[in-house]
């Protein structure tokens, strides 16, 4: 695998920011920063083997110190909503950052992972960022290490292994927020992309986008994607939860068995012929159509707006800590976090 590095930036304090480019022999790269542990660029042949950039960005690393829409984000520690932006372990309660309504999303607007200067240490196929957050910081306990590391195959797959551990019971529920566009990041509209979900299941929300802990079934409704749909056939139909999200914005329930690696998701990009699948070993995936992108300017000079690229944002499911009936995201001594996402891609 070829590697490089370049400067991306300078922070004001005169910190480097370096771009690490991963390449394989396949005509794929994806290139990452060690600020935010953030996928910048990546790199995909079409079925032309025309390579086009995949994913929504910038060019700059002061875009970077808003970024809003957490565009290739590694989001942590918890990513997702938290009710009432406080939960409780082992009796004591832990209070977090009031930053969505009354809720907390994910962990910290300017704390959190992806506003982080990470170590990157060089790997044979990839990069690995190395993290330390101490106790209490954002209002989570445990003096936490974490790990994650992009790594490119020859079969063109991007791979992000999640590491972290604890001395102390915390919640761990990292992910990354890359908005794809198969078409390229700056093609417009993602409506004609078609999505498989391998999940038979989902839980619906309540106003805030917190979940109200039931786990219901998407047969019969515009949340089946258990056969290949278009995002834009069903997304703005007469229906409560497309309503409260301004469409799909929703934890989607994996089949299969947590902790095993299994394919859970497929997109396919119709004019390119690009096809994304998608395999984790998490319970939850999140599948978020870009219903509050605003208009910016991205890389390339490129505009986006509402719907320009898509996420699936794998994880525990959200409001996890509040709802013992959900898949625990407790890690500590006892429990170390590891955990496995594959973004494969074809033409």
């Amino acid at each position: 695998m070829k590697i490089s590095k370049t400067i991306f930036g300078v922070m004001e304090d005169g910190t480097q920011i370096f771009l690490y480019s991963i390449e394989n022999s396949k005509g794929m790269k994806a290139q990452v920063i060690n600020y935010g542990a953030i996928l910048v660029r990546l790199y995909v042949p079409d079925k032309n083997g025309k390579t086009e950039d995949v994913a929504l960005g910038y060019d700059r690393l002061d875009s970077y110190y808003v970024n809003g829409a957490n565009f290739g984000a590694t989001i942590g520690p918890n990513a997702n909503r938290i009710a009432c932006a406080a939960f409780s372990l082992d009796g004591i309660t832990y209070h977090l950052d009031v930053n969505d309504g009354e809720n907390n999303l994910h962990s910290h607007a300017d704390l959190g992972f992806h506003k982080k200067v990470w170590n990157a240490v060089e790997e044979e196929d990839g990069i690995t960022f190395r993290l330390e957050c101490p106790d209490g910081e954002m209002g989570f306990p445990g003096n936490k290490k974490v790990w994650v590391t992009y790594a490119l195959t020859e079969e063109n797959e991007l791979k992000i292994h999640y590491h972290a551990t604890s001395d102390k019971p915390t919640i761990i529920n990292m992910t990354n927020h890359t908005y794809f566009n198969l078409a390229g990041h700056g093609a417009g509209s993602i409506a004609d992309h078609v999505v498989t979900l391998y999940a038979s299941h989902y839980t619906p929300v309540r106003a805030g986008a917190i979940p109200t802990g039931e786990v219901a079934p998407v047969a019969g409704t515009p949340m089946d994607f258990t056969s290949p749909k278009r995002i834009g056939d069903r997304i703005d139909n007469d229906f409560e939860q497309l309503k409260l999200c301004g469409g799909y914005d929703h934890n989607w329930v994996l089949d299969g068995e947590e902790g095993r690696m299994r394919h859970i998701a497929t997109v396919e990009e119709p004019v390119s012929g690009r096809i994304m699948k998608v395999f984790t070993d998490l319970p939850g995936v999140q599948f978020y159509a870009g219903n509050f992108q605003t208009e910016e300017t991205g890389k390339d000079g490129a505009v986006y707006h509402k719907r320009t690229g898509l996420c699936l944002e794998t994880q525990y499911y959200p409001d996890t800590p509040n709802k013992p009936q959900f898949p625990s995201a407790v890690f500590g001594p006892e429990r170390e976090y590891d955990t496995t996402t594959v973004y494969q891609f074809e033409a």
